[in-house]
């Protein structure tokens, strides 16, 4: 978005180029009201094709509602995030249902609500270590997908261990900066491709306690 319609145009070719039998999931935290979250909806599943999209919850359900009907999609709303800064919403402690709740667990139990359709997942950030254990043991069905490995510091092999489930699933492990700035110049493809290389190695050794 920052280099406009060429970006755009980028964008759009780059996910024309993955093999389909690939995830795409665009990281996009989108969250708006109802109209123009169904324009956001329809760009990011429609016209990219995305098989999934990061989403907002501070709006509420009516801001989510256009994402979560493509039934074929996957909708991961942001819960627990890694950034620093997540502490200032996140764990703030609110009353719902007779009990006192940090705001990130009202936002799960509201996704768990809201996944009629079996499509919702939770972003939770390697870097909340804690507070992803607890959400994996809550809510054992949910996919997350989980940020914050590499540049910002998160544990893989906790993360594994915290993040799936008892067969070591329901966890989409992303790592970015990571991989993309591995290296530089004309080495850059080839630095990006082993960097992903050892990552996926890295997170199949660890699975294999399962």
């Amino acid at each position: 978005e920052a280099l406009g319609k060429q970006g755009w145009e980028i964008l759009s070719e780059t996910c024309e180029l993955i093999p389909r039998e690939l995830i795409t999931i665009a990281d996009a935290k989108r969250g708006d009201i109802g109209n123009t979250s169904k324009a956001y909806a329809r760009a990011i599943l429609d016209e990219l094709d995305c098989d999934g999209v990061t989403v907002s919850p501070y709006l509420g359900y009516d801001s989510l509602e256009p994402f979560i009907e493509y039934q074929d999609k996957g909708i991961f709303i942001l819960c627990r995030t890694s950034n620093q800064g997540s502490t200032d919403f996140q764990m703030l402690k609110t009353e719902y249902l007779g009990q006192k709740r940090f705001l990130y667990e009202v936002v799960a139990d509201k996704a768990s609500l809201w996944n009629r359709y079996e499509n919702i997942g939770l972003v939770v950030g390697a870097t909340q270590q804690e507070e992803l254990k607890k959400l994996r043991l809550s809510y054992p069905k949910l996919p997350f997908l989980i940020p914050g490995i590499g540049a910002q510091g998160g544990d893989l092999k906790a993360t594994i261990e915290n993040g799936t489930n008892p067969n070591g699933e329901l966890a989409i492990i992303c790592a970015s900066r990571g991989i993309l700035y591995a290296r530089s110049g004309s080495e850059f493809a080839q630095g990006a491709a082993e960097a992903a290389e050892q990552m996926r190695d890295a997170i199949n050794h660890y699975r294999k306690r399962f």
